[in-house]
């Protein structure tokens, strides 16, 4: 495939075309995140957090949307018992946090663990930045769940998924990364789509369900 002149200037120049396409990405990431957000009303954990899972998820290779949802529950699963048992111990915010990440870290070595022993060499030998980026996901969850509570959390932890799913879909799709790579400008269309959304004073497409009884009243 032809790349643009520029792009072939940073892969020449040494940049790995990957972290290329991948810097290239992120502006779509998080206008999608915006569009969830203003559009459809699904709010997640802010624009960051489902950022970087769903290049988390990416990153796991080509079984990374399976491996990542599993660890992913199994860092909310985690996260939720530690807080439970460490309830009764009353600490203070950060060593309780510090306990948590701690005993989700064991948890998914265990995992990889067994992983290897099922032969599953896929899960056994995936990166070490992705399995961070899920696992420090725990401490926006118990942020959440001290703050708004485990039902709100538990909400936002499942949109958070939702979304990071679909970012994986859409970066991974080969006509995509084609196009971008061959016209790296079009990176500049999510500034007028953010334009727009940034202006956005309509219903959500949730409170449109939500409100459909009362719409159909009015009209």
């Amino acid at each position: 495939m032809n790349y643009h002149p520029i792009i072939n200037y940073f892969v020449e120049a040494g940049v790995p075309i990957e972290t290329v396409y991948l810097l290239l990405m992120l502006p779509v990431i998080a206008t999608l995140v915006a569009f969830f957000r203003q559009i459809v009303g699904i709010k997640a954990f802010g624009i960051y957090t489902p950022s970087i899972i769903t290049f988390a998820f990416l990153a796991f290779g080509e079984k990374g949307l399976k491996y990542g949802v599993a660890i992913f529950f199994a860092v909310i699963g985690m996260g939720m018992l530690a807080r439970y048992i460490l309830r009764s111990f009353r600490l203070l915010y950060l060593p309780r946090v510090a306990i948590t990440l701690s005993i989700i870290s064991l948890t998914v070595l265990g995992i990889l663990a067994f992983g290897a022993t099922l032969q599953r060499t896929g899960i056994a030998a995936v990166d070490i930045f992705p399995l961070l980026i899920l696992i420090t996901l725990a401490e926006k969850f118990i942020a959440t769940q001290i703050e708004q509570g485990t039902k709100i959390a538990l909400f936002l932890a499942g949109e958070t998924l939702v979304i990071s799913i679909v970012g994986y879909f859409v970066i991974g799709w080969p006509a995509l990364r084609d196009f971008f790579l061959q016209y790296p400008w079009a990176i500049a269309l999510t500034f007028l789509i953010n334009i727009g959304l940034g202006k956005w004073s309509g219903l959500r497409l949730v409170e449109l369900f939500r409100f459909r009884h009362i719409l159909k009243q009015e009209s």
